[in-house]
């Protein structure tokens, strides 16, 4: 079994520390992915689990062994690089199986073990090409099946589509999804996208500044944040954070423009207290250009800025008390900026946090 547990893990360096303290359990062939932006110490994180930092204080299990003293190669777990590392100078035959090589494991279970991974990810008719020979995408399968052919109690994915394009990242989340369906074992996979976050995990793991934010799955960290940075990190585009103020059971915004409390949310506000209204893009929309969807609504009257149509659907920017906030036209049409639109609010979608704290206020 490949449980992954960390227990008040720590890390200095020197005086500074980067890593607070974090808890964090991951089930036996979990996909779990670490999110967040640049230096919130999701990579330092998944390098500790590997052994290539060590750990300032708490402990790190895999299985039921602690491994904080253990090194990498012992650890029983493999790890994919954003850079590939391969060998330049050895075939993808050869790459795969050096690992095994190394390990001593005999000419029949290396070609075996090759030839599954091989199988796996579509490599056969790249066998005896190099390196250099291959497109990023192709070099970033063979990264994976040099993984694969260890049977590690777990892979560790560190940014690996970092370096690649647009295009090839789509596909790449595909493959990896696929390998994670044929290949049950536990992962842990590092990003800052938070697309890739959605799209891959079983669980998201969102980290800022050396903490844990939140833990929970794609849709529960996308539909309840517990803090504005969680709502504005996860969704593309992000959701609308606007401040205001309760006063007489609506919220009030410094323009003027004002929208009931939300009705299950009534019960956990305040009268005078200052918050920040949530929205997100989707669920602020052209009257007659949203998702059809029964529930609690406002109305609101406001003036575009700019359009982006992308054909199914434009985002349309403006602005609410000052704040540049986004919208979504379903279904669009020619949008002209200065032109004004009647938008519905979804208020059964809308979130509201503390302003002080910028922790959610909702039903827990």
């Amino acid at each position: 079994m490949a449980e992954i547990t960390l227990k008040d893990v720590v890390k200095r360096y020197g005086k500074v520390e980067v890593v607070h303290g974090i808890n964090l359990d991951i089930a036996h062939n979990e996909f779990v992915v670490l999110v967040g932006p640049s230096g919130c110490g999701k990579s330092t994180t998944l390098r500790m689990i590997a052994g290539l930092e060590d750990i300032s204080d708490g402990t790190i299990s895999i299985g039921p062994e602690v491994v904080n003293d253990l090194p990498p190669r012992k650890r029983n777990i493999s790890m994919v690089f954003q850079n590939y590392a391969l060998y330049p100078h050895m075939s993808v035959r050869e790459n795969l199986g050096f690992g095994l090589k190394i390990a001593k494991q005999d000419a029949a279970t290396i070609k075996r073990r090759v030839d599954e991974a091989a199988d796996i990810l579509g490599l056969d008719a790249l066998m005896d090409r190099t390196p250099a020979e291959l497109s990023g995408g192709q070099r970033q399968r063979v990264a994976m099946g040099r993984a694969i052919v260890r049977h590690p109690e777990a892979f560790l994915f560190d940014e690996p589509l970092s370096n690649l394009d647009a295009k090839l990242r789509v596909q790449m989340r595909t493959e990896i999804k696929k390998l994670h369906q044929k290949v049950k074992t536990t992962v842990v996979y590092v990003t800052h996208d938070q697309v890739e976050a959605m799209t891959l995990a079983d669980r998201i793991v969102v980290m800022k500044d050396g903490h844990i934010e939140q833990v929970g799955t794609p849709m529960d960290v996308f539909n309840h944040p517990v803090n504005t940075f969680v709502a504005s990190f996860i969704g593309s585009p992000p959701m609308n954070l606007l401040p205001a103020t309760v006063q007489n059971g609506t919220v009030v915004f410094s323009d003027g423009k004002s929208v009931p409390v939300p009705a299950r949310l009534k019960d956990r506000v305040r009268e005078g207290q200052e918050v920040i209204f949530g929205l997100r893009p989707d669920d602020l929309t052209p009257v007659g250009h949203g998702i059809a969807e029964a529930g609690d609504s406002a109305r609101v009257a406001l003036d575009i800025i700019l359009s982006e149509p992308l054909g199914t659907e434009t985002i349309l920017y403006t602005t609410i008390a000052g704040q540049e906030a986004q919208g979504k036209m379903f279904g669009p049409r020619n949008v002209l900026p200065g032109e004004t639109l009647e938008f519905d609010l979804a208020m059964d979608k809308a979130h509201i946090f503390d302003a002080e704290s910028g922790k959610t206020v909702r039903l827990d």
